[in-house]
């Protein structure tokens, strides 16, 4: 047992060196199971306790596959709760974080691994693995490409080049870091026939450049790049053998290469090239390399259908636009298109993320429906079901005209009750008929874990899309077990949409970043307008149009403009601060009340429903969800009065009751994603 400095921490911390030594603790730098030799803090605080490694990691790191700026050894990754997602195994982390200011994060150990297959580089100018010079790779097993890596639906994908890691003999060491044999001999600097001014060097994408030869943009993986010229280049692109003849599986034809670089349009995926391409003189279409293998028929989790690659779309077939970029599609290119439904898909739009989309090997394998959340019990002459069996009531529900106003709202979504709905005669209980209709299970392109999302009510937790805390429907993934709210499922599902204070229809733009019209915030990923400059991003978007607040007795109506010019009228009546004029906000004719949309709705919990039980607490019975309206007790935890939403204890007892923001569980926000998730 050896004292050593105190790598950060204020006590001094002593090398544990017996192996016989029983640990059980997790390394305070790397969030790990620790094993002899580590360090443990000298004055045994009970707190510190680091790998020998995760301790003697450089407070700062010149990484040779980021040359722009060195990377910063820190406590907490600088991003809102402290999270962030590894750039290197892409796993999510709340522990030290070696950090870029050009939004570059990594693990201790991934950036530390990294650094020295970089510099077993240098020293040796290529990986040389069967020569013992990539020595972090030496005590890592091969395995044979014909072994499969699939876990369900799950498909590992190798690092470097990001394809499937089966395809080629691979190493995956024991912290989820996976990479092709081939791709761990990559040279660190390669010479481009197309780039004669400097060498490509091997680097961390950080910039998200597109590729020169593809077009395309991987957000993760190394890429050969050049830093003074702005240039990246895939490593499969680089890597493309060029054959004289190519067989593709999908086209009935052989491919040969034209062996003159000319500028062409691809017949497969539309898009312009200037490099290498193939033709099919029987066709007489022209494709690039990478086309020459494109899966001709697909699943994807933009639609229900299996989709098939056309090389061009039939005469009676009119142009639409894709269903993910909203551009129209040019039915004299390549396309997906799906068969049962008038919808076109641009070849790099669906099949950019491979995590999106997998192979249908048979043409005539049958397609596994969507299973119903109802059953039909009765109909009308036009076909439409008027009575129901919902598996989440215990009631059948009717379809019918609402008259009760806006004091109801949807047990489902939240949302207020509109026409069309289904009501419960026996309990107060009603779906909008669009949430009515929703299947048991579904698979959506937001959500990047490869399990399907189930239907779920009555479980309090924290939508991962919105952010918002509900008790209402839910769809919960099988695998991580994150929750996405209803609004956000129908908001997200592709096409347009309508918004009830705009004529116009909204398309939603996954990676446009663009300042909402109502909250006047500039985000990533917003709903917008094709005929004029209207944007609302997500939470604006499913914004209830009625709300209620202890501040007015009458329901507030949700304003996208205020008509009153006089400057002293925008304020706010709950916190007293100003308003701008342009944003929306909630208001009271009948009192003139007026508000912000954050100060009705952020205390106010507006899709929690009264009533309900919660138990994510350290309380041993049961909770109920209550807002008091007569008399206020104090709460249990902070002893002032529970104005706001409470949990109250079921046994009557038990005098417990409490502030919602008091007890609520950090379990809700487990699985919740942040705004870089996915960079």
């Amino acid at each position: 047992m050896e004292e050593s400095q105190n790598y950060g921490h204020r006590h001094p911390l002593l090398l544990l060196l017996n192996e016989h030594q029983p640990i059980v603790a997790n390394c305070s730098r790397c969030g790990e199971k620790v094993s002899t030799p580590c360090f443990s803090c000298a004055q045994d605080c009970g707190f510190y306790l680091l790998h020998k490694v995760c301790a003697e990691a450089p407070l700062e790191l010149n990484h040779p596959f980021h040359l722009d700026h060195p990377l910063l050894l820190m406590q907490i990754a600088p991003y809102s709760f402290g999270h962030y997602i590894c750039d290197f195994c892409h796993k999510e982390d709340n522990k030290f974080v070696y950090h870029c200011s050009c939004e570059l994060d990594f693990h201790i150990k991934c950036a530390l691994f990294t650094f020295n297959i970089a510099e077993n580089n240098l020293k040796e100018l290529t990986f040389n693995i069967a020569e013992n010079n990539l020595k972090e790779l030496d005590h890592v097993a091969l395995h044979d490409p014909l072994i499969s890596t699939e876990n369900g639906d799950y498909v590992a994908m190798c690092f470097g080049c990001c394809e499937p890691l089966a395809n080629y003999t691979h190493f995956s060491p024991d912290f989820g870091f996976n990479l092709h044999e081939k791709c761990a001999k990559l040279p660190l600097k390669l010479n481009f026939t197309y780039h004669c001014l400097h060498p490509l060097v091997l680097q961390f994408n950080n910039e998200r450049l597109s590729c020169k030869i593809c077009k395309e943009t991987i957000p993760r993986g190394f890429v050969y790049g050049c830093t003074y010229c702005k240039l990246a280049c895939h490593i499969e692109c680089l890597s493309l053998p060029l054959d004289l003849a190519v067989e593709d599986k999908s086209h009935q034809h052989t491919f040969t290469r034209l062996l003159k670089r000319v500028l062409y349009i691809c017949d497969a995926c539309g898009f312009e090239r200037i490099y290498v391409a193939y033709t099919c003189s029987t066709c007489s279409i022209m494709v690039h390399k990478r086309c020459t293998t494109l899966p001709r028929i697909i699943k994807s989790k933009w639609h229900d259908h299996r989709l098939f690659h056309k090389y061009f779309l039939p005469d009676e077939v009119r142009s639409s636009d894709c269903i993910i970029c909203h551009n129209e599609v040019n039915p004299k290119h390549g396309s997906y298109c799906c068969s049962h439904c008038n919808i076109t898909f641009h070849v790099r739009c669906v099949t950019e993320d491979k995590g999106l989309y997998s192979i249908v090997s048979l043409e005539n394998e049958d397609e596994m429906p969507n299973e119903s959340s109802i059953i039909v019990i009765e109909r009308n002459d036009a076909g439409e079901a008027t009575k129901i069996k919902h598996f989440k009531h215990m009631h059948n529900l009717t379809l019918g005209p609402f008259d009760g106003g806006y004091g109801n709202s949807c047990n489902g979504c939240m949302l207020p009750i509109t026409d069309p709905c289904y009501y419960c005669s026996e309990c107060v209980f009603f779906l909008h008929k669009t949430c009515a209709e929703l299947p048991k299970m579904m698979n959506v392109w937001y959500h990047y874990c490869q399990e399907p999302l189930a239907l779920i009510s009555d479980k309090v937790f924290g939508c991962a899309e919105c952010w918002l805390i509900s008790n209402a429907f839910a769809y919960e993934c099988c695998g991580c077990e994150a929750n996405i709210c209803l609004r956000c499922v129908i908001a997200l599902t592709p096409g347009a949409r309508t918004s009830l204070k705009h004529k116009h229809p909204l398309f939603y733009y996954r990676r446009q970043r663009e300042k909402c019209n109502a909250c006047g915030t500039a985000n990533v990923g917003v709903f917008c307008c094709k005929d004029c400059n209207f944007v609302l991003d997500l939470r604006c978007f499913s914004l209830p149009i009625k709300a209620r607040h202890k501040c007015d007795e009458h329901l507030l109506s949700l304003m996208d403009h205020d008509d009153n010019s006089y400057s002293k009228s925008h304020h706010c009546d709950i916190c007293e601060n100003s308003r701008h004029p342009n944003h929306w906000f909630y208001h009271c004719a009948t009192c003139d009340t007026s508000a912000h949309v954050g100060c009705v709705l952020r205390r106010n919990y507006p899709f929690l429903k009264l009533g309900n039980i919660y138990e994510g607490t350290d309380h041993p019975h049961p909770l109920t969800i209550v807002k008091k309206k007569y008399y206020y007790p104090n709460c249990d935890k902070c002893s002032k009065p529970c104005e706001d939403m409470a949990l109250e204890c079921s046994k009557s007892e038990c005098k417990y009751i409490a502030h919602w923001n008091c007890v609520k569980s950090i379990s809700l926000w487990v699985g919740l994603k942040r705004h870089f998730i996915y960079k």
